[in-house]
């Protein structure tokens, strides 16, 4: 699964589905997604984040809201250079990631059982060069989140379905206030059949804003845009 021109280990396949094979041991895999079809809409589809070619170049990677680790896993398999951190608030999730981070013999994640805001302010402040999100959260809402955790010059990779004007216009407003700016919007197609993919790019601009990050919920009940 060659993405962006990045080759995953000689061994990724086999912990692709090593993880795979993980989750459907679980009795609640935390996803309506169809088995048969896991390997394209959680695995393939993470990995079209190497087409970003500065989350290529991470060292340091956030997952924030990381579910039971996808985009993160794929990621942290294909980049084995990079750390990955899966920040996750659900315990029943961390421990389903605990999981298959063992059965995927993934040895450059950790998992988090926290907020967003609440390891931005503390040891997670300014301490990634990028950030990636799939499915969590309004772009308005992610860009606060990512902001605090982003050194400058880092990135948000947002993965989205079709675009929406509407939320596209708030999170470059978001953006502004949160010292990012919207950098790119690239289309992807995982896997033949996939229709209106898009990775979103956000760029840190400068020191993290006073009052960043607000405390937990505060960025999806009043959002900056």
């Amino acid at each position: 699964m060659k993405r962006g021109g990045v080759e995953p280990p000689p061994d990724a396949q086999r912990r692709f589905q090593a993880i795979l094979a993980a989750l459907g041991r679980e009795p609640d895999p935390h996803t309506t997604v169809p088995p048969d079809a896991w390997m394209d809409v959680h695995v393939a589809d993470s990995l079209e984040g190497l087409g970003v070619e500065e989350l290529q170049a991470a060292r340091s990677i956030a997952d924030v809201g990381s579910g039971v680790g996808f985009p993160g896993l794929p990621l942290a398999i294909a980049l084995p250079d990079a750390r990955v951190d899966l920040i996750e608030s659900a315990s029943r999730r961390i421990a389903v990631i605990e999981r298959l981070v063992a059965a995927g013999e993934v040895g450059n994640v950790r998992a988090l059982g926290a907020r967003a805001e609440e390891w931005a302010a503390g040891e997670g402040r300014e301490a990634y060069d990028a950030v990636i999100a799939r499915a969590v959260a309004p772009l308005a809402v992610l860009v606060e989140y990512a902001s605090p955790l982003l050194r400058e010059g880092g990135v948000l990779v947002a993965w989205k379905g079709r675009r929406d004007r509407a939320e596209e216009d708030a999170g470059r407003v978001a953006a502004e206030r949160a010292a990012m700016t919207a950098s790119r919007v690239l289309p992807v197609e995982p896997y033949p059949g996939s229709t209106d993919r898009h990775l979103h790019v956000y760029v840190k601009t400068g020191p993290t804003p006073e009052g960043l990050p607000r405390r937990p919920g505060i960025a999806t009940k009043r959002p900056l845009a």
